[in-house]
């Protein structure tokens, strides 16, 4: 027996071509609303002309308003698209993409956004909005959640909000960043995420890399090393899986360094691990913070990454087996599959 979905698309396929453009609009100015009317074309990759004749009937259907700053959702409008979710991922099939990646890569759970965020930046976004919503299915009061730094992650804390389930939840950065761009260290994106949801933060301003010797001394201080407890007593983890290249050349890395990740072929990184395509540590940045043989102590370990780009990365990563929950978008998720 075809279900309604199955009906319509034989039938119907250029109603249901509308109604994922319509989404998609409505979708996208949720993710960065107020958003102007050109901006809006650039991010959806569609005619200004006709984003035009689109906004003009949802305006009239009563589910966006205009103001100064741009277009944003009415209450009605956030209540539709909110219905809409499920039933356009349903037909778009993402439930079976969801179990084959979750097969392929032996995780507990996956969501899927659709899209691809090395095209759309609104899809990292989506992927901010999915892993808040896994987040908050799991957080109990007064857990400990550590972050690591980088995009996804600042993408996440822009899109949190207020939970219940999050009472007096404490925030800590699962490594010290200082180095990398302000709004992409794990201090700043975990000092937000606990402003989003009234919880509390703790800091750790080290350095990353380090020597040795800075290292061992930098450990014994106890500030640090009150962080440091926090950090390997967390109940949830957060990370974003990095492209190993991309990765070392942003934090400087020297030559000598770069290439040993070149001639052991490194694929992705992650808590400052370097790994090849079997799931094998390449090398590893001396770091204060969260160490992989930690994660084996926490039993909610969500990674978010996602765009086509980031696909060997992803499967290199979950070759070892630390994290159990993966956000990701379609395009990441085409290409696992793909192999």
């Amino acid at each position: 027996m075809h279900s309604l979905i199955d009906l319509q698309m034989i039938v119907c396929p250029d109603l249901l071509e509308t109604m994922q453009k319509r989404y998609r609009i409505l979708h996208t100015i949720h993710l960065l609303q107020p958003i102007g009317r050109r901006s809006l074309a650039d991010q959806i990759n569609m005619k200004e002309r006709v984003v035009r004749n689109e906004l003009d009937f949802l305006t009239q259907q009563g589910l966006l308003s205009v103001s100064p700053k741009g277009v944003l959702l009415t209450k009605h409008g956030n209540e539709i698209m909110i219905a809409l979710r499920p039933y356009l991922e349903r037909m778009n099939r993402f439930d079976v993409l969801e179990e084959k990646v979750k097969q392929i890569l032996n995780l507990d759970h996956v969501i899927i956004a659709p899209g691809d965020s090395d095209q759309e930046e609104w899809v990292k976004f989506d992927l901010g909005r999915r892993a808040f919503e896994f987040l908050r299915t799991k957080l109990k009061p007064n857990d400990t959640i550590a972050v690591t730094g980088g995009t996804s992650m600042a993408a996440v804390a822009e899109m949190m909000q207020p939970s219940t389930n999050g009472t007096n939840c404490l925030f800590v950065p699962a490594r010290g960043g200082l180095g990398e761009r302000v709004e992409n260290q794990a201090n700043t994106i975990c000092a937000e995420m606990a402003n989003k949801m009234n919880g509390e933060y703790r800091l750790l301003y080290v350095p990353d890399p380090l020597s040795e010797e800075t290292y061992q001394s930098i450990i014994q201080e106890p500030g640090v090393r009150e962080v440091l407890e926090m950090i390997q007593q967390a109940d949830v983890v957060m990370h974003g899986i990095g492209d190993a290249c991309t990765m070392a050349e942003r934090r400087k890395t020297p030559n000598h360094v770069l290439n040993k990740l070149r001639k052991g072929k490194a694929v992705s990184e992650a808590f400052g691990y370097y790994f090849d395509q079997h799931g094998q540590i390449v090398s590893k940045v001396r770091t204060v913070g969260m160490q992989l043989e930690d994660l084996s102590n926490v039993k909610t370990v969500i990674a978010v990454a996602g765009g086509k780009s980031k696909a060997e990365a992803i499967k290199s990563f979950f070759k070892q087996g630390r994290s159990n929950v993966l956000i990701t978008d379609e395009g990441a998720a085409k290409m696992l599959i793909k192999g």
